[in-house]
């Protein structure tokens, strides 16, 4: 049996470490993503005014800003941990889970339910609230997919420059050119479905969404760090699987 040529050696060497997708760890964090995506799904359909904060001016978002946040920093731990083919597939399963919550919402508002006034207003209600999510996935899709993926692809080729080092950084600079690429795309699809019509409306809706989920994420970097070095440290396989 042949030993490795001393170059093959130094490029190995010199590749990125990660954690085998196979782990405990992953499945864990790949559930709660899929929950956060799905949640947030629904929670956007819901357009929300904070305020007025100074004078007039008010904050025009919707009912998952509060989550989806959330489902990036959980990006961020899968791209770190586990590289970037662990987290495509983190996001597409996200995404074909978010399809099938969207399909059985769809048959739950087809069945035929109770004729009384009670049983009209709660269909009424579920087709309100749960009939215009399937807008609001193709809008996550399309923003997420595109987010996520830059997102990652930022993440693993900076880390393949610095390997360890410098992760508060690589987390801040991927943040920012997944959070734009992501915030853009969403409310341009959604932004009709919550009710937002006009060009002011709009730009408060991207420029909110966009330093609001990046300004969250720069301030939960210490925390997204913090979980990614914990869950190195208990991974078997960090180290033995490479780019």
């Amino acid at each position: 049996m042949s030993s490795p040529t001393p170059g093959a050696a130094v490029q190995a060497a010199q590749a990125p470490s990660y954690a085998s997708r196979g782990s405990s760890h992953f499945d864990l964090i790949l559930t709660l993503m899929c929950v956060v995506i799905i949640i947030s799904n629904i929670g956007a359909t819901k357009g929300v005014v904070l305020g007025p904060i100074f004078g007039d001016f008010s904050i025009v978002t919707d009912g998952g800003f509060f989550l989806f946040p959330l489902a990036y920093i959980l990006g961020d731990v899968i791209s770190e941990v586990y590289g970037f083919k662990a987290a495509r597939r983190a996001i597409f399963m996200g995404f074909a889970m978010a399809a099938f919550a969207v399909l059985a919402f769809a048959v739950i508002i087809a069945l035929p339910g109770f004729d009384d006034d009670y049983g009209l207003e709660k269909q009424a209600a579920l087709e309100s609230a749960l009939g215009p999510v399937w807008q609001i996935v193709v809008a996550s899709l399309l923003g997420f997919l595109a987010g996520q993926l830059l997102n990652s692809l930022v993440l693993t080729r900076m880390k393949a420059k610095f390997k360890e080092r410098a992760l508060a950084g690589r987390l801040m600079a991927s943040t920012g050119a997944g959070e734009f690429a992501d915030t853009l795309i969403f409310c341009a699809i959604a932004a009709p479905v919550i009710g937002i019509s006009d060009a002011g409306q709009f730009a408060n809706y991207v420029i909110f969404g966009f330093v609001y989920k990046t300004a969250v994420e720069f301030l939960f970097v210490p925390v997204t760090s913090a979980v990614i070095k914990a869950i190195k440290k208990r991974e078997p396989t960090y180290g033995q699987v490479s780019a």
